[in-house]
């Protein structure tokens, strides 16, 4: 299913492709539980930046390795580059445009204390074997 989203100002202009239900990170570090960014995992290949990319700017803090993007003239961050998942981007579920639509189930991600929340992760994404 492709959805679309972006920002507050609609500079920033994105699509991506999902297959609901589509599982969310909850996360409680100090960055998203100040924005209530609720992280909708989505693989490099399966995002299209279709309008803004001048309009972005970067911000890094901790590790350096997330690169938060923001609209330069909103402030919004509708995606980024996650440091769980560096080969995929991190969209705001709240930044789709119809997220009600989608059918969604909530999972915790305890970022305050990442080491640990992401070897779990990694154990559930992992296939079956």
């Amino acid at each position: 299913m492709k959805v679309e989203g972006g920002c507050h100002c609609r500079k920033v202009r994105f699509a991506i492709e999902i297959e609901p239900p589509v599982t969310l990170l909850a996360c409680n570090c100090s960055i998203c539980t100040m924005t209530g960014f609720l992280h909708l995992i989505v693989p490099q290949e399966c995002f299209t930046l279709v309008a803004g990319g001048e309009a972005l700017t970067s911000y890094r803090f901790g590790t350096g390795k997330a690169e938060h993007l923001f609209c330069q003239t909103c402030g919004v961050k509708s995606f980024y580059r996650p440091r769980s998942h560096p080969e995929s981007f991190s969209v705001s579920f709240h930044c789709l445009d119809n997220p009600e639509a989608i059918e969604a189930v909530e999972q915790p991600f305890d970022g305050r204390n990442w080491d640990a929340a992401r070897q779990l992760l990694a154990k559930q994404e992992a296939p079956d074997t």
